[in-house]
């Protein structure tokens, strides 16, 4: 409990870093006002923008608007929470107290709340990152066990090859490759398509249809970097666990030779590759702008990418802060699976 708190503290202090550091290096980059309402804007709607937005006020009380708006405890007026929407449960007269889903303001482009289009584009990145992570993990344990099980044979060293191929290749690099020679040279035999998201939308009728075949590419793409990752890493911690004393007394014992491997040895060899794969798994959430762009695909790294290129800087805030968010999240599971995995780990 003790420890979980202390993690807990850690993480909101690692949050506050984040939001200090976006808060800087976003406030102030061009003109909202402009932005929002285009070349033809008059003075006085622009003024009134910077008013709604707090750019008349001084940088630190900015800064302090924009973390009572990102905080989920939060001091709002009853005119604030009418005007933004806000979602959550307040108590007072006129100025308020309460707890809420965190306000990442406005699209400068759409108008729409930040929060809104992320989430509209959450259910494609997970997706994406489950799928590239399912498949690295299952073929990397099962290619760094094999590799330590028939250490020093062709096997062991096609797969010690291909791996340091996958962590030499960037993600961008790889993605081109793999899209045009996949989804242009062969795609008379693969029938897969360049670019293509989850689901595509009837022309006639509007409905929305899936498209489950447009996942296969970017997921084999965006998986290629931890399958690489993870293969060495199970082949080198297998290697380390095959020489242990307990391993020996369970072979001497007469259990089969799958048992040992994969019931006595690769659990306990799993620690260094949990590690990866969530620490990955993280970075795939996080990271797959350049993949999710170059394959069309509808995620967060596209809605980024795309913000970026028109500067719609709170869609560009947003995502960074909820990347944050699963980074956290996600190395706080760690930890607690690592107990689940290894009960020495418990003591």
């Amino acid at each position: 409990m003790k420890y979980g708190f202390k993690k807990a503290g850690y993480s909101l202090l690692v949050l506050l870093g984040v939001v200090v550091l976006v808060f800087l290096m976003f406030q102030g980059l061009g003109d909202p006002a402009r932005m929002m309402v285009g070349q033809t804007g008059d003075k006085k709607t622009m003024d009134n923008i910077r008013k709604d937005l707090y750019l008349d006020q001084p940088r630190w009380k900015q800064f302090v608007y924009y973390l009572n708006d990102v905080s989920p405890v939060c001091i709002h007026s009853r005119t604030d929470i009418e005007k933004k929407q806000l979602q959550g449960f307040f108590i007072g007269g006129e100025t308020t107290v309460g707890i809420k889903v965190p306000y990442l303001r406005k699209s400068y482009q759409t108008k729409k709340n930040v929060s809104k289009v992320l989430m509209e584009a959450l259910p494609g990145t997970l997706l994406l990152a489950l799928s590239a992570m399912l498949f690295a993990t299952v073929i990397g344990i099962l290619l760094g066990v094999l590799a330590a099980v028939k250490k020093d044979t062709w096997l062991d060293t096609t797969a010690v090859f291909t791996s340091i191929a996958g962590i030499s290749a960037p993600s961008f690099f790889m993605a081109i490759l793999i899209a045009y020679f996949f989804g242009v040279v062969l795609h008379d035999y693969t029938g897969l398509n360049l670019t293509g998201s989850w689901f595509d939308v009837d022309e006639v009728t509007g409905e929305k249809y899936l498209t489950p075949k447009n996942l296969i590419l970017p997921a084999f793409t965006l998986g290629i970097r931890p399958l690489a990752i993870i293969t060495q890493l199970t082949r080198s911690a297998m290697l380390d666990v095959l020489n242990q004393d307990y391993i020996r007394t369970a072979v001497a014992k007469g259990l089969s030779r799958r048992v040992v491997i994969f019931r006595h040895a690769l659990r306990n060899a799993l620690n260094p590759v949990v590690t990866a794969i969530t620490g990955w798994f993280a970075e795939l959430l996080a990271g797959s702008f350049f993949v999710e762009y170059i394959f069309g695909w509808r995620g967060i790294g596209k809605v980024t990418v795309d913000a970026l290129e028109k500067l719609d800087y709170p869609v560009v805030m947003g995502s960074v802060l909820l990347s944050a968010c699963i980074f956290i999240g996600i190395n706080m599971f760690a930890d607690l699976l690592y107990a689940r995995i290894d009960p020495r780990i418990r003591r």
